[in-house]
């Protein structure tokens, strides 16, 4: 005799309301997605199959695994433990998985592309380890440039969010149970996720802002593979707080296999009032896409004539016969409006986005870049001029060090002024009041400089003259 708690009636889903306050609460940007295995549907060359289960065989068959002696279909983790049970090493596992995935290079599946299209979504959650909601991302919203940021968390290394989610830049990626990589600092395992999941409880080693996000948003949990009591686990640890306690806000659980387990389906619904079930994870992501889209086109307004152009942020890498634009962090809005100019005419703009200011790895990044940049702006403005001591010095400080192996008739600085500061009389190097200074008020060029960058990049060399 069955001793499972019977529910009746079953655990609420979504009906029409709820479908219309969930996009109300997106349009909003009260809303993270969670994202799961079940999502990862890729095209193999025996057709359609999920990422996972395709690694898993894969990963067998480099490891020398016995298939045939493991349950069916059989899953990373018990690929790992027959491993192990071999006297196998455990950093095998993550350098050969690797470079299962390296040499892979699916395309991003459909949900996720879905998801990406969906612009209201700024911060997502994954807890799979591939690079692939990152690359549906870059693709839908910036046309395969790499500008999506991307966070991975480890035990041993503790990332959190960049800011405050308001104040991010750039929609971000959060890998909560690490990153594919060499080493051993990602979940493959059943005794991995028992660690990350410690980790993440501990005072010391949690990413509060993240976890604060996630306290205070709705979730979608979307394709998990959490078994019964994980999922308790995990809904209790995003909430921080016992779950049959009153909250504001909610979450749905839209995957393959929650809806048929009738424990965890009656502990959901004697305790967790707030959460909804939905069966199918793409199946949802299909249904969210297809209303999300249509509440947009119904919603869709014909721009002014001189409405400000969307800022796309730049890439974290900075791209080939790029133009540097060095700046202090108050002009950062000037800026964006200096990249839209000449992204327009099709200039590729490079700036450091976060401003951290500090560090080796980081000091070394945008001595890099100056080297490698094309041309170089330093950013002139009241801003620049009261800051005696800031990292934009020492970038306009490589600037010129470059310029020491150029000729004197060279052009590789071009200096911008955006308010109403007098270049000759700011505090800027003596190198710079030697040039021409393109007044760009607010960070918009005029034409005629925007048309010159242009046409120097498209040159056969370095150009020549005094800079303007």
């Amino acid at each position: 005799m069955s001793n499972v708690v019977a529910f009746d009636p079953p655990l609420p889903t979504l009906d029409e309301d709820a479908w219309e306050d969930l996009l109300d609460f997106i349009e909003e940007r009260r809303v993270i997605p969670i994202v799961g295995p079940e999502l990862l549907k890729v095209e193999t060359e025996t057709g359609p199959r999920l990422l996972h289960d395709w690694m898993a065989e894969r990963l067998a068959a480099r490891l020398g695994v016995d298939t045939a002696r493991l349950p069916q279909p059989c899953t990373l983790n018990d690929v790992v433990c027959w491993h192990l049970a071999s006297r196998g090493r455990r950093e095998d596992t993550y350098t050969r998985l690797r470079g299962i995935l390296r040499e892979a290079a699916f395309e991003p599946p459909r949900a996720l592309r879905q998801l990406a299209q969906i612009t209201d979504f700024d911060l997502f959650v994954t807890t799979t380890f591939d690079p692939y909601l990152e690359q549906a991302l870059n693709a839908e919203r910036f046309g395969g440039a790499q500008s999506t940021e991307v966070v991975s968390y480890a035990p041993n290394r503790v990332a959190d969010l960049p800011a405050e989610r308001a104040l991010l830049q750039r929609p971000v990626v959060y890998h909560l149970l690490g990153r594919v990589a060499a080493s051993p600092t990602y979940v493959i395992s059943d005794e991995d996720v028992l660690e990350f999941v410690c980790a993440l409880q501990s005072e010391h080693l949690t990413p509060e802002r993240l976890f604060y996000e996630l306290e205070h948003n709705h979730l979608l949990i979307i394709g998990s593979n959490f078994s019964n009591w994980l999922a308790r686990l995990f809904l209790r640890m995003a909430k921080r707080r016992r779950l049959s306690d009153p909250r504001d806000v909610g979450e749905v659980l839209a995957d393959d296999h929650s809806e048929s387990d009738e424990r965890l389906m009656a502990f959901l619904q004697q305790v967790s009032v707030r959460t909804r079930v939905y069966a199918g994870a793409e199946q949802f992501v299909d249904e969210l896409h297809r209303r999300w889209t249509a509440r947009r086109r119904g919603a869709e307004v014909i721009p002014l004539a001189g409405a400000p152009q969307r800022v796309l942020p730049p890439e974290r890498e900075m791209p080939e016969n790029a133009v540097f634009v060095s700046y202090a962090r108050e002009d950062l809005a000037a800026v964006q409006r200096l990249k839209a100019a000449l992204d327009a005419a099709g200039v590729a703009t490079w700036f450091d986005m976060e401003r951290l200011e500090g560090g080796d790895d980081y000091d070394l990044k945008i001595r890099r870049n100056v080297a490698r940049c094309s041309y170089f702006v330093p950013v002139i403005s009241a801003a620049t001029d009261r800051r005696l001591e800031a990292y934009f010095r020492r970038e306009w400080s490589y600037a010129l060090d470059r310029t020491r192996n150029m000729a004197d008739e060279a052009i590789f600085i071009l200096p911008v002024c955006v308010d109403g500061t007098d270049p000759r009389a700011a505090r800027v190097p003596d190198r710079f009041k030697s040039l021409h200074v393109t007044a760009a008020p607010g960070g918009e060029p005029p034409p005629e400089f925007v048309r010159r960058v242009a046409d120097l990049l498209a040159g056969s060399g370095r150009g020549t003259g005094d800079g303007a």
